[in-house]
């Protein structure tokens, strides 16, 4: 296995964030299986890898190593940079609006973003490797004195104007604007868990990665409330495991809500029957899962980049301008089987 180079920005709080925390763990999951190393391209830290010193090494010492670049709007510069290098982009959020050549294997977080890539990227590698739900979230016996958590980053207009301020004089509402150290203690101590980012990542123009937090709320046993947009909609199933947020009207929505608070209060905590299922889906996202998955898209990878040292890429891209080409052929071979059918009447 060739050496990981996972490039970030930097680790600092200024570059605090979801996309961070995952690329993180990655990382530290990759390392389970070969060396890995952060590198560091715009903030130097002195406990970390350079990328500017990195590169004065000689290219025959990099071909032993990947690159591993993520960071959304930055990675059509770091491609270019690294030129004749291995190199992998971790696909977190789609819709930055650049193409990759076919010698990058992209590997996603979402199926979401995979089928994004499989659209726009046809002739590269792709695989799907989910984000690790860390052991801590687990659904945990215990009071739940929250009836409704919600974090305010991400959260729509509707959310934070109109439903919570209705829902404070029925229930008890915790809103986080806070950076918090360990959600999972909350998750325990909460009912009702909302998430609404859809308006959000709209203004963003990208979209939701994966969308940790609903996930590890449900892992931790509450009910949750959530938009399904983009990478969400990889495992949240309405009326399965979640409810959709923001249904019709904020009347429906208090409704439903209270109603599942009611539940709890009566000691029934499983709102959804199929605890099974719901097993299941955490499987998915689990670390033994995410290590025997990343052992095999590494192993192929490795494979991939022996293989591109002796053989160039020949399939022709799907570009802008092949697009066009074929697309007026279509309209040519329409037009020409037309004129054919009316002359022969």
């Amino acid at each position: 296995m060739r050496r990981l180079y996972f490039l970030l920005p930097g680790t600092t709080s200024k570059f605090r964030c979801g996309g961070l925390w995952a690329e993180l763990k990655t990382l530290e999951i990759a390392s389970k299986i070969c060396p890995a190393e952060v590198v560091t391209y715009r903030q130097r830290q002195p406990e970390l890898l350079w990328l500017d010193e990195l590169l004065r090494d000689s290219l025959e010492n990099l071909k032993d190593a990947i690159f591993v670049v993520s960071w959304g709007f930055d990675v059509p510069k770091l491609i270019s940079r690294l030129k004749n290098l291995n190199v992998i982009y971790h696909a977190h959020s789609s819709g930055y609006g650049f193409d990759l050549p076919a010698s990058v294997p992209i590997v996603t977080v979402s199926r979401n973003t995979l089928g994004y890539w499989g659209q726009r990227s046809p002739h590269s590698l792709l695989y799907y490797l989910p984000n690790e739900i860390s052991p801590k979230f687990q659904n945990i016996a215990g009071d739940r004195d929250i009836d409704v958590l919600v974090q305010s980053r991400k959260s729509s207009r509707y959310l934070i104007e109109q439903l919570i301020p209705a829902l404070r004089s029925q229930c008890r509402v915790e809103v986080i604007n806070y950076y918090v150290d360990s959600l999972e203690t909350l998750f325990h101590r909460t009912k009702v868990y909302l998430y609404d980012s859809a308006e959000y990542w709209a203004v963003q123009g990208v979209t939701e990665g994966f969308g940790l937090q609903p996930l590890e709320a449900i892992a931790c046993g509450c009910q949750v409330f959530s938009s399904v947009n983009h990478g969400l909609s990889d495992y949240l199933d309405p009326a399965f495991n979640c409810y959709k947020i923001a249904g019709y009207s904020q009347e429906f929505d208090m409704q439903r809500i209270l109603k599942v608070i009611e539940r709890f209060n009566q000691g029934d905590r499983h709102i959804f029957a199929n605890s099974h299922l719901l097993a299941e889906l955490l499987a998915e996202y689990r670390t033994e899962n995410i290590i025997s998955r990343l052992k095999v898209i590494l192993t192929e990878i490795n494979e991939f980049f022996d293989h591109r040292q002796s053989q160039r890429h020949h399939i022709p891209d799907l570009n802008t301008w092949q697009i066009l080409k074929l697309r007026s052929q279509r309209v040519y071979a329409k037009i020409s089987q037309r004129l054919h059918n009316g002359s022969s009447r």
